[in-house]
């Protein structure tokens, strides 16, 4: 890597972490070049469309039991609710002035948001979209640095909150509870750790047989332009370390924190993804929409490169599994990227009840739909 990483990186910070200065290579100030979904490219037999606009800095999305998509953000500090069906689609703001609500999850009628310190709960929230409750302060104790402070938010299997707790760094040995992925009960009790040495996780998923927890983890800047990789990695026991920031891609001993033969301590990566690709947002597909081939896999959105002299992601990766294990990564969705600037940077991944695909996107602030046939 050639550029100023210190920098690009404090630019990032002040910019939200959505738009990046020209030194950063990709990105340049005001607004982003027009939408151009025709140059979208998928198999056979698939499409995209804009599902759903006018969603600043869209982010994390969540599915409520009525059909709402709650949609977090970063730089806009804004929740967001969707509702409706094409035109007459609407956005509704149901919590504004936040810090980097990135994190949103829906879990029995109430509405589950991450902030950078806090996380907090909006009761019965889609009896209440015209006017939202005050929000219900579950955890205000968490870390409150800004880089990679930013969170992912789920309720696992067991009923409980699974977040992100970022390295308030590109490379150091912060120490618990940052590097890892924690969780806590539904009332803001029970802090644990359940997974160390995760440098920047923001997005995870179960998978829909095993119930293990599969997590992106986006590697370390300042390693050159093609190391390390980003990384796929799953949970098989709590507690588990991966690597940061001694070990990175489960082979890259760190020149500063690791030792030789580091590596063989740690777990490494399920798949090794790009590198600097920043895969986030990740989920199994279990829908009939699509093909047979595609039920059990994992779809990765990649948001894209800040810091190589070439940029690579800005799409939609497909990770095949055969008996539970990875044996193939390839692009599934491509077109953000053209001649080397970006238009949009794919977020998240929702699966919708009739199994299409939502994608969103916060530098164009809006979600794709992606669906199979006619």
């Amino acid at each position: 890597m050639r550029h100023d990483a210190v920098s690009c990186l404090t630019a990032l910070v002040f910019a939200g972490a959505v738009f990046a200065l020209p030194a950063c290579g990709q990105f340049q100030p005001g607004p982003p070049p027009p939408v151009q979904i025709e140059s979208i490219r998928l198999p056979a037999g698939f499409r995209i469309e804009v599902w759903a606009e006018n969603i600043p800095g869209a982010r994390s999305l969540a599915l409520g039991a009525d059909g709402t998509v709650f949609v977090g953000s970063q730089r806009a500090g804004v929740v967001y609710a969707v509702r409706g069906a094409g035109g007459a689609r609407r956005v509704l703001p149901i919590a504004t002035g936040l810090n980097q609500p990135n994190g949103v999850a829906f879990h029995d009628g109430d509405l589950y948001v991450a902030e950078i310190s806090r996380i907090s709960r909006f009761e019965d929230i889609e009896s209440r979209l015209e006017d939202p409750p005050a929000p219900l302060v579950l955890n205000d104790a968490l870390p409150a640095d800004r880089l990679h402070g930013w969170k992912y938010l789920q309720v696992g299997p067991d009923g409980k909150l699974y977040f992100g707790i970022g390295a308030p760094c590109n490379i150091c040995e912060p120490g618990d509870p940052y590097a890892s992925i924690a969780r806590m009960n539904l009332d803001g009790t029970g802090l644990e750790v359940v997974a160390r040495g995760v440098r920047n996780t923001v997005g995870f998923d179960w998978h829909p047989e095993t119930g293990e927890l599969w997590f992106t983890d986006n590697g370390r800047d300042n390693l050159g332009n093609d190391a390390p990789p980003d990384e796929l990695n799953r949970v098989t026991e709590e507690g588990q370390h991966f690597g940061y920031p001694y070990c990175h891609g489960g082979l890259i001993e760190d020149p500063e924190f690791g030792t030789p033969g580091a590596c063989a301590a740690y777990r490494g990566p399920a798949r090794r993804l790009g590198p600097h690709v920043a895969a986030i947002g990740m989920a199994f597909y279990t829908g009939g929409m699509f093909p047979e081939a595609y039920r059990g896999q994992i779809f990765v959105a990649e948001h894209g490169s800040w810091n190589r002299d070439t940029p690579i992601g800005y799409r939609l990766s497909l990770v095949r599994l055969e008996d539970g294990d990875p044996v193939a990564y390839e692009p599934f969705a491509s077109g953000w990227l053209e001649g080397g600037m970006a238009w949009g940077r794919p977020v998240d991944v929702l699966q919708m009840p009739d199994g299409s695909l939502l994608v969103s996107d916060d530098r164009q602030g809006l979600i794709y739909r992606i669906a199979y046939g006619d």
